[in-house]
């Protein structure tokens, strides 16, 4: 019982440091927002285009309005995620972006974001896209240089499944009910400010 207690008491000295763990969520997505919302942006038309067109894009109504509203919840979001500011409130329409991401572009694509030809979310495109894959390496060791290629990692097939949209979103579902954490934060230091006013 003692060594429990001795144990509980070390976890407990833990909180002096548990700020770290939302401002690493944090700064782990501003950048993924970031390039997001830059990347549409910098295409606009494009993406307008894209949400739009329900032959080869995503067939949402009202495109303009819903890339501009992708737009400017991916940019604002990076920012407030970055400086620790309003990250209760930009939560909320982030997890909505990946929440209409997930189901508009990547549930159709089941679970996987990066093939895979084995275990319980391999499916038969996954699987298809594995062989294709083993088919482009041996015509790439063949005719190309493929330790050239690949020096820097390997070669895989993007199946642009919801595994990242839902790992998003658990995320900011995370910092929704934790904040944005203790002393690296604006809501904090104005928290602060508003208690002693």
């Amino acid at each position: 019982m003692d060594k429990l207690l001795q144990l509980q008491a070390l976890l407990d000295r833990t909180r002096a440091i548990d700020f770290l763990a939302p401002l690493a969520l944090r700064l782990y997505l501003v950048p993924i927002f970031w390039m997001a919302g830059t990347n549409k942006l910098n295409s606009f038309s494009d993406t307008v285009a894209w949400f739009g067109n329900p032959d080869w894009g995503l067939g949402m109504p009202a495109p303009w309005l819903m890339a501009f509203l992708a737009v400017s919840t991916e940019i604002a979001g990076a920012l407030f995620l970055l400086f620790g500011f309003a990250v209760r409130w930009i939560s909320i329409p982030l997890m909505f972006t990946m929440v209409v991401a997930a189901v508009s572009v990547h549930l159709q694509n089941g679970w996987l974001a990066i093939a895979e030809g084995s275990g319980i979310f391999a499916t038969e495109r996954t699987i298809g896209a594995v062989e294709r894959l083993d088919r482009a390496k041996d015509i790439l060791r063949e005719h190309g240089n493929y330790e050239w290629l690949t020096e820097n990692g390997s070669l895989v097939v993007l199946n642009n499944g919801i595994e990242f949209a839902a790992t998003y979103f658990i995320m900011l579902l995370a910092l929704f009910f934790i904040g944005a954490g203790r002393y690296l934060s604006a809501d904090y230091w104005i928290a602060q400010r508003l208690k002693g006013a």
